[in-house]
């Protein structure tokens, strides 16, 4: 084989997939992936959902990094679902058997990554957003960034593994507390209940998280990776029992008087007004 026709091969593995709402970028052998809907806070579409299911499953497989780094562009890490998406799914219940496919991928795809994946959180992250950063295996957040999984705010189950990845980051008790209230924590909260596992001034975020990073591509990556499975797997266990169960509880809630009513109140401005059912 030709030293021309190699290098055409290494490049073709080595080349990055393109999204309309992810951007994802190498720094040697570190895959920055970007959330990038900037204008609505990266608030999570239809498109969104769907390509971040590409990416990860390209990021899992990727020959070109060891290590991960997910964040948002702009102000917010991902402020929760878009409004219109929502307002859609709840007009057309039968949307979401699809969109319920891809979040049980999401959630397993991160969880079967081996690589260290790091989130940077740079602002709010809500629901499917929160869940995204709670998955990572560390997390650096802004100060004045807020984390919260209101799904039962818009009257939704919180089944797209909220259920999951909460009370194994703070416990059973306190992870009721904010999934039943639908509660946001402050950055700063979070870290100091083990939420997260940093948070540190805006201005010192990049540096912070380029430290670690680079410490982690300076190690012994086989172990690392290793030992990064065999921390995941009881977490994987959990995931496989919880996650078809979240997603059928979430499928009858969407169908729900009280989550139209949610989705209304939001449009209107007011509070909503539930009735229950």
């Amino acid at each position: 084989m030709s030293e021309r026709h190699e290098g055409e091969i290494a490049m073709s593995q080595n080349a990055l997939p393109e999204f309309d709402t992810i951007l994802l970028a190498r720094e040697g052998r570190l895959l920055r992936l970007t959330l990038s809907r900037p204008e609505a806070m990266n608030a999570v579409n239809l498109q969104l959902h769907d390509e971040l299911a590409e990416a990860l499953w390209f990021a899992q497989g990727d020959p070109g990094s060891d290590v991960i780094v997910i964040t948002g562009a702009g102000r917010a890490f991902s402020a929760g679902g878009d409004l219109d998406h929502i307002e859609n799914s709840a007009r057309n219940p039968h949307l979401f058997d699809h969109e319920a496919r891809i979040a049980k991928r999401i959630v397993l795809t991160l969880l079967d990554i081996d690589k260290p994946v790091i989130c940077r959180l740079n602002g709010h992250a809500i629901g499917l957003g929160a869940t995204l950063a709670l998955l990572c295996d560390v997390i650096f957040a802004a100060e004045g960034a807020k984390i919260g999984d209101p799904h039962v705010g818009i009257g939704l189950v919180a089944g797209d593994g909220g259920a999951v990845i909460w009370a194994q980051r703070i416990g059973l008790t306190r992870a009721k507390e904010y999934l039943l209230t639908g509660e946001l924590i402050t950055a700063s909260k979070a870290a100091e209940i083990g939420l997260v596992n940093h948070c540190l001034p805006a201005a010192e975020l990049d540096a912070a998280v380029d430290a670690f990073c680079a410490r982690l591509l300076g190690g012994a990556m086989m172990a690392i990776r290793a030992t990064k499975v065999l921390t995941n797997l009881e977490l994987k266990r959990l995931a496989t029992a919880v996650m078809d169960a979240g997603i059928a509880y979430e499928s009858v809630s969407v169908r729900s008087a009280d989550h139209l009513e949610a989705v209304l109140a939001l449009k209107e401005k007011r509070a909503p007004k539930f009735i229950g059912r």
